[in-house]
């Protein structure tokens, strides 16, 4: 099933984390929209700044570290350039040593992107991964999506 099958993943409120992020000029593919790539890269930044977010307003989780396991993205409408684009992030589920990210861009006010990304918690002290520690779990709960 592709992404924008799910509901409301449509829907930008559904979202409960979101944050502004300008395009570039470099982002563009020669017909003057979006390429791919910088879709990719507009995610990752939201991915990026929503853990700092969540290290500022909840310095009780540490700093904990983590691992890109899988990204899905469907691509759904062109992104224009120029234009702000909003990163919308939510939590769809949290599992013992890892947790999914449901990822939406919006411009305009309409879904342009979505992406799921699998993050796992890595071990403090050594290869592999580790039980998400209770605080960051609680945390993560905070910001389910829907």
């Amino acid at each position: 099933m592709a992404l924008k099958d799910e509901g409301r993943r449509l829907e930008a409120g559904a979202y409960p984390f979101a944050l502004t992020v300008p395009t570039r000029f470099g982002d563009m593919d020669p017909n003057r929209h979006l390429n791919n790539v910088a879709v990719s890269r507009l995610f990752e930044e939201g991915r990026v700044r929503f853990h700092m977010a969540l290290r500022e307003q909840h310095p009780d989780i540490g700093r904990p570290h983590f691992l890109v396991a899988h990204v899905a993205i469907d691509f759904l409408s062109e992104g224009q350039y120029p234009g702000d684009v909003e990163v919308r992030i939510g939590i769809v589920a949290v599992g013992g040593a890892s947790y999914r990210l449901a990822q939406g861009l919006f411009q305009q006010e309409r879904a342009i992107a979505l992406a799921d990304t699998v993050l796992v918690h890595r071990a403090p002290d050594g290869p592999g991964s580790a039980a998400l520690p209770d605080a960051l779990r609680a945390v993560l709960g905070g910001y389910a999506f829907g």
